[in-house]
């Protein structure tokens, strides 16, 4: 591959921008044009040597055949590609015979762009090109940028050419144009550096990728590869990876390999970028594929060798929702996993990140893409970047928490590399590439190696965008040597890496939950019982509505509608509609009145007496409805007992129930929970003076506590050591415990800087001394 070549296209075509666009285009809508043209003028080469076969084809389906619609792979046959034109055009013959009219230059351009086989036209939709060719003929430069093009000067075709002054040209191989291509789109990125990281990763973070993807296996790859990004972009992943395997000058040389790519952008124009890219290096462009990834499973059934992907991150997915759940239960076969519980027993799991969040659904596709081992293949290999959310975003059975377990349960995380701040275009923070395999060599087995590779850079001499630092070639060298070495290295020097190698389990732990007891006092007084004349979750407006209209409420309140709702819309009260319904409603005020005189009874009944064992005053509760044979649901005499009680540490613990244990029932407990009698109260049973009693206690949600222990640890052990000292009435509810996992590079790669001593300090003022005319002496007293 000549790179002097190359770099003289890239800079030939560049200044067509400057040349041409100047004064019609703004400096960062060139790209609008010039993309697409250079799309276009290499097809158009492509198809030059078999135009008149393929109008011949034409004249033969038309005239003699008699065909309506046209049969493609007649006309694919003859061109030798996926694609073809019929009409009697190419941009050369284009240029030579429109020179006056730019209208009729345009017409005919026109008629040129739709004789394009389909393909090829959904290329020409996406880039939106008819558009810029009609303003450009407006703007009178339409001619310019095709004579430019199809200039004796560059040579875009696959065949040698001599220039204006008979100079030979040498023809531009189909990977040779795509190194071309993919410099334009760099270099246009990094003129419009805000939208470049979201369709460009840096080369040199491909060139990790590859490098850790393909390297430990380079000397066993199958001679049949697939390459899978879902989120392609621009396709830049695929095409590197293509080229690190079959490019005579790439890294692995493997020539004789067959490469096929596999890819799906969301974005219309990036998604024209890299289907004409397929098409330019000679790939199968329906491969492919434009929508959301996450929307539809394109690629349902299939399996891939290697995937490569930077997927979007901190972005919302909530549109897309609905093809992936309907309410809690998961409806797309990709995000479906099964967790087993404490107890061992598998269930289905949440495997659903943040509505505002969906990288980690790309993972999860990946995931859902590799291929089953088998005597036939070895697996699949996945690098993909993420931002540090997906090491430890979510809770202990939570979407996020639930990918990682799943993912690190089965053995798929090889490692995961810390990257330098500011290495993307677009963002600042700090990144990280997941390696995963199904297929891991013997000595990583059960293990993960962390490597913290973030002051391993090099500063650039102009800021492209965010990106102030690259990864230079012997950086690179170093994180693969200690990736494929699995060694654990601690950091020398402030730019070194540093690594660690862990156990699965090691980023593994139970979120146990620790109850108390609720311990309640109870007291009837006629002010506590006043505010059951009101919904709880409405108790503000209806004080004040109340006030306003005293009996009226238990009539009919719909009749001041208006005024009520202006009135509450005035003073603040944001009511939904669902509560604009409950306020104006009889029912909800009649309710709250017999709720009211109901607690009223009871306080005649009871009196004010303060009650400290809340089981007695219940029970006395219960008494007088009985008696006065009132009947009240579960939820409204709730409401009594909560506005009349109130939590206390010195009163009695409230009974939730009193169980027999005994015999079968008892060993099956103690089974359950691998515990001795004598340990029972640590998990919520107190024995009582009968014999084979227990009781359990309502548990207190305020004092609620949850600790996270890791997996490697005995819980009950845990428990012993660091919460039964501090509170000694507090147990273990084994029934809410959930594993969760979470990655942590601060906590295994800080390292503490011990603050400088006094007298460091000291000595540094005082030779500040010298320049304060005694001043910081006098004050220090020396």
């Amino acid at each position: 591959m000549d790179h002097t070549v190359h770099n003289k296209l890239v800079s030939f075509i560049w200044s067509i921008a400057d040349d041409c666009l100047r004064d019609v285009y703004v400096r960062g809508k060139y790209r609008d044009v010039i993309l697409p043209m250079v799309v276009l003028r290499r097809l158009d080469a492509l198809l030059e040597p078999t135009k008149e076969a393929v109008l011949e084809e034409l004249a033969f389906q038309r005239d003699e055949a008699g065909f309506t619609e046209w049969d493609d792979k007649g006309f694919t046959d003859v061109t030798g590609y996926v694609f073809y034109n019929t009409s009697e055009w190419t941009l050369q013959r284009l240029h030579n015979t429109t020179t006056n009219s730019q209208q009729l230059l345009l017409a005919n351009f026109e008629d040129y762009l739709s004789g394009f086989s389909f393909n090829v036209k959904e290329i020409i939709e996406k880039f939106n090109l008819k558009s810029q060719i009609r303003h450009m003929a407006g703007k009178d430069v339409l001619y310019d940028v095709l004579g430019k093009f199809t200039s004796p000067d560059i040579n875009l075709t696959p065949f040698e050419k001599f220039d204006s002054n008979g100079k030979k040209l040498p023809a531009l191989t189909n990977l040779g144009m795509g190194y071309v291509f993919e410099e334009l789109i760099r270099k246009f990125n990094e003129e419009n550096n805000e939208e470049a990281g979201e369709h460009f990763t840096p080369r040199e973070v491909i060139d990790l990728m590859t490098h850790i993807i393909f390297d430990p296996i380079k000397n066993n790859l199958p001679p049949v590869m697939t390459i899978y990004d879902p989120a392609c972009g621009s396709g830049g992943m695929l095409t590197e990876s293509q080229n690190f395997i079959v490019d005579p000058d790439g890294e692995i040389k493997a020539v004789n390999s067959d490469v096929y790519l596999f890819g799906k952008e969301i974005n219309d124009e990036t998604y024209a970028i890299c289907k004409s890219d397929m098409m330019i290096k000679g790939n199968n462009p329906e491969n492919i594929r434009v929508g959301s990834t996450l929307s539809t499973d394109e690629f349902a059934g299939q399996y891939f060798d290697f995937m490569l992907s930077n997927p979007p991150y901190g972005k919302s997915w909530a549109s897309e929702q609905k093809y992936i759940k309907d309410g809690k239960e998961v409806i797309d076969s990709r995000f479906k996993i099964r967790l087993k519980n404490y107890w061992g027993v598998e269930e289905d799991a949440d495997a659903t990140p943040r509505s505002s969040d969906g990288q980690l659904l790309f993972l999860m596709e990946m995931v859902n893409k590799m291929k089953p081992l088998s005597k036939n293949n070895l697996g699949s290999r996945i690098a993909s970047v993420h931002n540090g959310s997906s090491l430890f975003t979510g809770d202990a059975g939570g979407g996020e928490s639930n990918i990682r377990r799943h993912i690190i349960e089965n053995d798929w995380l090889e490692a995961i590399v810390q990257l330098p701040n500011n290495l993307f275009y677009n963002t600042g923070i700090t990144t990280y590439i997941w390696i995963l395999s199904n297929n891991k060599a013997a000595n990583r087995k059960g293990k993960v190696q962390l490597i913290d590779a973030g002051q391993m850079y090099r500063k650039l001499r102009k800021n492209l965008g965010n990106k102030n630092c690259e990864l230079a070639p012997e950086h690179i060298t170093d994180i693969v040597k200690n990736y494929t070495e699995l060694a654990a290295v601690e950091r020398t020097t402030e730019d070194s890496i540093a690594s660690k190698v862990f156990d699965n389990a090691d980023f593994g732990y139970y979120k146990v939950t620790i109850e108390r007891p609720k311990r309640l006092k109870a007291q009837f007084t006629a002010e506590r019982i006043a505010d059951l004349r009101f919904d709880k979750s409405l108790k503000g407006v209806m004080q004040q509505v109340y006030a306003n209209y005293a009996k009226k409420v238990y009539e009919d309140l719909r009749a001041y509608k208006k005024e009520i709702l202006d009135w509450a819309e005035k003073e603040g009260f944001d009511l939904n509609k669902k509560q604009e319904e409950t306020l104006l409603k009889k029912e909800t005020w009649t309710k709250q009145l017999a709720i009211l005189e109901t607690a009223t009874i009871l306080l005649n009944k009871l009196g004010n007496q303060k009650y400290n064992d809340f089981n007695i005053f219940k029970t006395e509760v219960d008494d007088v409805l009985k008696k006065e044979k009132i009947k009240l649901s579960a939820t409204e005499k709730n409401q009594i007992l909560n506005t009349v009680s109130w939590y206390d540490e010195t009163a009695e613990k409230v009974i939730k129930t009193t169980v027999k244990l005994s015999g079968e029932k008892l060993d099956q407990l103690l089974y359950q929970l691998d515990c001795a009698v004598e340990d029972l109260p640590n998990y919520g049973y107190y024995p009582t003076a009968k014999k084979g009693e227990f009781v359990t206690y309502e548990t207190d949600s305020d004092l609620r506590d949850t600790e996270n222990v890791p997996l490697k640890e005995n819980i009950y052990e845990y428990f012993l050591k660091e919460v039964q000292p501090h509170v000694a009435e507090a147990w273990i509810n084994l029934e809410a415990t959930k594993i969760g996992y979470e990655i942590s590079f601060n906590k295994y790669f800080y390292q503490h800087k011990a603050l400088r001593s006094l007298e460091e300090v000291t000595a540094d003022i005082l030779a500040l001394e010298k320049q304060s005319d005694g001043l910081i002496h006098e004050i220090l007293n020396f």
